[in-house]
């Protein structure tokens, strides 16, 4: 992949994002541990990651403070299921402050509710001084019908706010690489390789993508195909380094 421009002057830095869901903590051996899954997040040493079926139990274990304690990020809760015994669904953890973050419903009607986290972030990777970075975290449904409605409300919702240096990425439970949702996103964000992740053992699907606009802030994407990872989780992480600039609306 050919390295984005970068306007004369302007200062810039290289940053690592993730997107991985983590199957509750329950690895590819039918175990709960969340040690394997908070070792898989310190080799991804990614600066966010956005994590898809978390538990967040009321009573006992509480798998995002767990990670967000061991890894020193923040953490944003995104739950789509409240259970009296706790909450499943999206987390965001990330090393930027968040500044504001808001929920988008992507819930069809009977069907498993689903969500976006929506955040604005403090991003200081840069010498120069901050800038707000949008991250958009979700995890689509599993009909095709689903994923269509799905991603025009991510449409919409992106398109309600101004241009800014933004990030989608999630589990998009898309394997129909022609498929319209797909096709649509390529459209707003240009196209990003397809990666498998899926399953984390031997992995022929690619269920799990990142994009971001401006296109040009993506060097790279990966998966992350260690032995822990292909034991920790059903999925492989998928992990993309990115290139900010000082001026990051024109990369």
């Amino acid at each position: 992949m050919n390295a984005p421009h970068v306007p004369n002057g302007a200062l810039h830095a290289d940053i690592a994002v993730a997107s991985y869901n983590i199957h509750g903590g329950v690895g590819t051996d039918g175990h709960f541990v969340p040690n394997r899954i908070c070792d898989v997040l310190c080799e991804l040493r990614a600066d966010l990651i956005a994590l898809q079926e978390v538990e967040t139990r009321g009573t006992g274990f509480d798998m995002l403070q767990f990670l967000s304690q061991r890894t020193g990020l923040h953490a944003i809760p995104g739950p789509t299921l409240v259970r009296d015994d706790g909450d499943y669904g999206n987390a965001l953890l990330t090393r930027y402050r968040p500044l504001s973050v808001r929920h988008i419903d992507l819930s069809v009607r009977r069907r498993e509710p689903r969500g976006a986290i929506d955040a604005q972030l403090e991003c200081n990777a840069i010498e120069s001084g901050t800038f707000a970075l949008r991250v958009i975290a979700t995890h689509l449904g599993l009909l095709p019908s689903e994923r269509r409605w799905q991603v025009r409300r991510l449409l919409t919702a992106l398109a309600e706010a101004p241009e800014q240096p933004t990030i989608l990425l999630g589990d998009v439970n898309e394997w129909f690489l022609w498929g319209r949702p797909l096709r649509w996103l390529h459209a707003y964000f240009e196209r990003t390789p397809h990666v498998s992740t899926f399953p984390s053992r031997w992995p022929f699907l690619a269920l799990d993508r990142i994009w971001t606009s401006p296109r040009a802030h993506l060097l790279a994407v990966a998966s992350h195909r260690s032995a822990m990872a292909k034991l920790a989780s059903d999925h492989l992480p998928l992990r993309a380094r990115m290139r900010l600039t000082s001026d990051p609306l024109h990369a």
